[in-house]
């Protein structure tokens, strides 16, 4: 028999920690993931913002369901796609934690690693990113388009950091920590997926004391993946130079 978990009484005036997840046609996911975040933070005095562009899956009456029953799901719909970054930056600005954790929605980030970036922060770090290149860090690739995914992110770190100087290994991931009052000193502009080094960018310009930890991504077994490649990957690229060789 499954565990219930008990409904939380979040206390907004202590929130200790808030939870982003932006998505678009995500409900199957969210079905299962939510409940896992719920048990996985449980101890945790925290909420959990989802970042919709108005799908028409279901996922509002879901995350309403959910929220009668844990009490500490908050949903923000929005009109229509605007991009990863700009869900992402709108569910930080909603956040009422001191601590602002985000993921992405489709279960590729096992909700133990995304404790083990709250407990990481909580040593001290204004930050903590989750890495899937390098020492203990893993990235599934099972089908053609992950394969090609990760063809463009992981040389995209690579060359972020060469240009740079950041001592990061994964500057695209979306598995991130970072504390609340850290977050509103930056000024983020991007809507895309070029939001993500943007942040790592700006924070590290501005002395945030980052920290990274290996995490695994898995690909999705629920719905499709929103990420044009094709179309995004020449963007990014001109992003990356202009936040690398520009804009200091």
């Amino acid at each position: 028999m499954a565990q219930k978990i008990q409904r939380k009484t979040t206390r907004v005036a202590n929130l200790e920690l808030s939870i982003v997840l932006p998505t678009y046609q995500e409900r199957d996911n969210l079905a299962i993931l939510i409940p896992k975040l719920e048990e996985g933070f449980r101890s945790a005095d925290s909420e959990i913002i989802i970042v919709d562009d108005n799908s028409n899956d279901g996922t509002e009456t879901l995350v309403n369901n959910l929220n009668k029953q844990f009490g500490n799901v908050r949903l923000i719909i929005r009109p229509s796609l605007r991009g990863v970054g700009s869900a992402i930056r709108d569910g930080y600005n909603a956040a009422k934690g001191n601590y602002i954790l985000s993921a992405d929605a489709d279960l590729s980030l096992a909700v133990s690693d995304m404790v083990r970036l709250y407990e990481k922060i909580r040593e001290g770090f204004d930050m903590v990113v989750g890495y899937r290149y390098g020492p203990h860090g893993f990235y599934e690739t099972k089908s053609l388009a992950i394969k090609m995914k990760r063809l463009v992110s992981k040389p995209g770190s690579f060359l972020i950091r060469m240009l740079t100087g950041i001592k990061l290994r994964d500057f695209s991931n979306n598995s991130r920590i970072m504390k609340r009052d850290r977050w509103l000193e930056l000024k983020t502009y991007e809507d895309s997926n070029a939001f993500l080094f943007e942040v790592i960018l700006k924070a590290a310009r501005n002395g945030f004391k980052i920290a990274e930890i290996p995490i695994s991504f898995h690909e999705r077994k629920y719905g499709s993946s929103k990420l044009v490649l094709w179309k995004e990957t020449p963007r990014s690229l001109l992003k990356l130079l202009k936040y690398t060789l520009f804009d200091r």
